[in-house]
């Protein structure tokens, strides 16, 4: 593409929302970790190396009995949103602040990649006692 000489007017998104295609015969719950697989098709977060965290479902988009991208889920991504906190050696505690957590399912994140079989969700930026705030990246 060539530059332009001139004043443009470029279209922008409010809020950093978006709405992406749902895979086939699946079900993304409000309030869930939205993934888009290698295909580009949003679901439920799970474990896999190439997912890839797109944001928090506002809503809850049900293609079970549909083709892929048949319907769309909404997805918001900015702010932090407060997901499960794993539990064991996947624990995350204050001191993973900054740092990435790992996808484990579709609420829940873990401090390790689990031996590379897990996909970014995001980076931690607090710990409660109920859970991770992470922020989208």
């Amino acid at each position: 593409m060539t530059a332009i000489a001139m004043e443009r007017d470029t279209q922008r998104r409010e809020g950093k929302q978006a709405a992406y295609p749902v895979l086939a015969a699946t079900k993304v719950l409000a309030g869930t970790l939205v993934v888009l697989t290698a295909a580009g098709y949003a679901q439920g977060g799970a474990v896999a190396t190439t997912l890839k965290a797109v944001g928090m479902a506002e809503e809850t988009a049900d293609n079970t009995g549909g083709a892929s991208g048949d319907i769309k889920v909404k997805v918001r991504r900015d702010g932090w949103f407060r997901f499960a906190n794993s539990a064991a050696g996947d624990l995350i505690t204050i001191a993973d602040i900054g740092n990435n957590c790992y996808i484990l399912d579709n609420q829940t994140v873990a401090k390790i990649d689990g031996s590379t079989t897990r996909s970014v969700a995001g980076k931690v930026r607090d710990v409660d006692a109920t859970g991770i705030w992470i922020e989208f990246i």
